[in-house]
């Protein structure tokens, strides 16, 4: 666990204050930038709270790819938000608040964060911690984990990552050649 215990508070602080603004937004560009920033504040907790791979993820996934993304996605439609007139905003609400309560009351049982008597470190990390430089000769025993022990689950996230970018970069580029084949072909119309 860091030493400098203040820095989490300043950082979850900014997530906080760029979380509201998001929301009360209208602008969608300034809310895409906003979010992308907010990945950037997660990835520096995640690297203060010493999860150097989380914060790596997070980084390339939420601050890099998905703001590219959601720009691509922006290029496409409007940039400003043109909310539909709901008179039943109560529902949604009450479900975010339960749900969110749940997930509250849910860490209640968790063990407290760095805490060397929870069951994580009893089970599999002793023999990590032991046997990593001998089982792969790598020293950095995240790394070894990654890549040696959950080789296959990792080679698998990253796949699943990879096929939902190239789906997506497939249907707005499928939607650019549309437009393209609809503009260049001759006496094509919008009634015809």
């Amino acid at each position: 666990m860091s030493d400098l215990p203040g820095i989490h508070l300043v950082l979850f602080t900014f997530l906080a204050v760029i979380a509201i603004a998001v929301i009360r937004l209208k602008d969608l560009f300034a809310a895409v930038m906003l979010m992308g920033i907010f990945s950037l504040l997660s990835a520096s907790l995640f690297t203060v709270m010493d999860a150097v791979d989380v914060a790596f993820t997070e980084a390339a996934v939420g601050a890099g790819i998905s703001t590219i993304l959601m720009l691509a996605t922006l290029a496409l439609t409007d940039s400003e938000e043109h909310p539909a007139h709901n008179r039943f905003r109560v529902v949604p609400l009450l479900a975010v608040l339960a749900t969110g309560g749940a997930l509250v009351y849910a860490t209640f049982d968790m063990p407290r964060y760095g805490d060397p008597s929870a069951p994580i470190h009893h089970y599999v990390a002793p023999h990590y911690l032991e046997h990593t430089d001998d089982d792969i000769g790598v020293p950095n025993i995240v790394t070894a984990v990654l890549a040696s022990y959950r080789g296959y689950d990792t080679w698998g996230e990253t796949t699943v990552i990879l096929t939902a970018c190239v789906g997506v970069l497939l249907l707005l580029g499928g939607h650019a050649v549309v437009e393209r084949f609809r503009r260049t072909t001759p006496g094509q119309e919008d009634g015809e």
